[in-house]
């Protein structure tokens, strides 16, 4: 059977959200990312990008470009709230869904012009999805993954276009080598030293001198840029890991700031996975240093999402990694091998009384943020994943920690 690969990217994502958030940005500059000395741009508005400004650049260069833009921080849960609220329409609608990333999807409409035009279909659910949820959405449809999203990626912004059954090769051969997905700042430079600026000059290179220059990626560089991509789409599924990290201002060997970071981490991490009704059983600490050496160490222990198992097997792991002669720029926990199940709690270690603090406490932070209630020894750490405070100020409740 002939494939019939669709990929779709929610426009501009975070700024799209904000923007349904707040209609007074709309047709403004805006940057959302991190807002300190060390921040990066996560999205920029087309505003934005016409100063220069792009997602990946030092916040603090994207400003200097585009001074009149506006910064906002930005906020994983709005975020994801929108991207599950897309998820359900595609899931609900299509055979097989891949979802790439929080902003962008593949899904496999093969067969479905039996029973319906398949573009025709296609417009309706980008239709659907913009009417239903607010946010601009654009499609590519094609034969294969690379050909769709290179085709989304020309429709944009907020449109759709589709690549007719053998016309690949027509489609791609004008466009820059750097279009094809695979190819990133480094491999650009080394195929424009070769002379190779558009795909259609890459389309006429022998395939084994591609392969000697390049290995492996120089046939699929080639295969692509000829329009050939058998990936399969591989069914969405639950994450299968969480994680957070935080960068600091300035490179630190202050003990108390990176426990009182990494605990912080460890506590919010273990709340998402009770409030996501997970349990993990691998735990995983990153110390990045100032000479941008990355190390990590990991633990297996029985499933559990509870603070006071977690946090302590994280302290452990982070004095174990720690280095005391270096400064860190960077410290991360990451939690993986996830479960679902009705038993959030490690049942040989929680009492009832343990039991129904976690519920209480769980409560508050779902009615009024996940830094509302704290442990004392993560007190005074930045905001770690939290959701808004809705009491402009009001003083988070503080428990105390006492070690058992």
């Amino acid at each position: 059977m002939d494939r019939t690969i669709i990929h779709m990217d929610l426009d501009t994502f975070f700024v799209s959200c904000e923007r349904l958030l707040n209609s007074q940005l709309n047709g403004k500059p805006i940057l959302v990312g991190g807002t300190g000395s060390r921040g990066v741009v996560s999205a920029a508005s087309y505003e934005a990008r016409t100063f220069g400004a792009h997602s990946g650049m030092p916040m603090k260069m994207a400003c200097q470009l585009c001074p009149e833009a506006i910064v906002i921080k930005g906020n994983a849960d709005t975020y994801t709230k929108f991207s599950k609220d897309v998820t359900d329409i595609l899931k609900e609608r299509v055979p097989i869904l891949e979802k790439a990333s929080i902003d962008e999807f593949y899904a496999d409409l093969s067969g479905m012009d039996r029973f319906f035009g398949i573009y025709r279909y296609a417009s309706e659910l980008r239709q659907k999805i913009v009417a239903e949820t607010g946010l601009p959405i654009s499609f590519g449809l094609s034969v294969n993954k690379t050909v769709s999203k290179v085709a989304t990626n020309e429709a944009k912004p907020n449109n759709q276009r589709m690549i007719d059954r053998g016309c690949e090769k027509a489609f791609l051969g004008p466009l820059s080598v750097k279009k094809i997905p695979m190819i990133g700042d480094h491999t650009f430079r080394r195929l424009c030293n070769l002379g190779l600026k558009n795909i259609w000059q890459l389309q006429e290179m022998p395939l084994e001198m591609m392969e000697s220059v390049f290995g492996k990626n120089g046939i699929t560089m080639w295969k692509r840029a000829n329009g050939i991509d058998n990936r399969p789409i591989i069914e969405y599924h639950d994450r299968k890991s969480i994680s957070n990290e935080r960068t600091f201002g300035k490179d630190t060997t202050d003990i108390q700031k990176l426990r009182t970071s990494i605990l912080a981490m460890a506590e919010n991490l273990a709340y998402l996975l009770r409030k996501g009704n997970k349990v993990t059983s691998c735990i995983t600490v990153k110390i990045r240093y100032s000479d941008f050496n990355t190390y990590t160490k990991q633990l297996h222990i029985a499933y559990t999402a509870a603070d006071h198992v977690l946090m302590p097997k994280v302290l452990e792991l982070f004095e174990k990694l720690y280095d005391k002669r270096l400064l860190i720029r960077l410290v991360g926990v990451r939690f993986s091998d996830l479960t679902g199940g009705n038993c959030q709690l490690n049942l040989f270690e929680a009492t009832q009384k343990s039991v129904q603090l976690y519920q209480a406490m769980d409560h508050i932070r779902n009615r009024f943020g996940s830094r509302m209630v704290m442990r004392a020894s993560t007190f005074g750490a930045k905001t770690i994943g939290a959701y808004t405070n809705p009491f402009n100020g009001e003083p988070p409740i503080v428990l105390a920690h006492r070690t058992q």
